[in-house]
């Protein structure tokens, strides 16, 4: 599936739907953000059920500090509306499909349930969820080995 074009105007309803959308975050003049696409591209046409959209930090500025994006290429994964991954930097190909793969795997009703808990801490409602684990870590950091590879140090 080629990649979809995101814009203010057609964020939500593109992001917003059942199912996994993921979001890359580039410029044209960004060398990293450039050597990133073929990468993402192939990824888009392995799963042809997933949503591959681009958003132009330079054209879509408003998008960009909505999200707080300030480094690029960052990725965000959104499943079933939620966020549930964003990290800047460039990933290989095989750290791309392992966040994939984790991203297919959430149980989002306990992800839901997580965001839940993690309000109610923030507002002081139960002292039982006072540290409750992030739900927008759905994948780890990419190795050393992995980050040096994208150019990431």
């Amino acid at each position: 599936m080629a990649t979809v074009t995101l814009t203010t105007a057609n964020f939500d309803e593109v992001t917003n739907k059942d199912g996994i959308v993921l979001v890359d975050f580039w410029a044209s003049w960004c060398g990293p953000c450039v050597r990133f696409a073929p990468t993402y591209e192939r990824s888009s046409e392995k799963h042809p059920e997933i949503t591959f959209g681009k958003v132009d930090t330079e054209a879509e500025q408003l998008l960009a500090a909505k999200f707080d994006i300030r480094s690029i290429p960052t990725i965000m994964a959104i499943r079933d509306g939620v966020v549930v991954f964003a990290q800047p930097g460039a990933l290989p190909e095989s750290s791309l499909e392992s966040l994939i793969e984790k991203v297919q795997e959430l149980d989002m009703d306990e992800v839901r349930d997580q965001m839940a808990a993690h309000r109610k801490a923030a507002h002081g409602e139960t002292a039982e969820a006072a540290e409750p684990e992030k739900a927008t870590a759905a994948a780890e950091e990419p190795t050393k080995e992995e980050a040096t590879a994208a150019g990431r140090s």
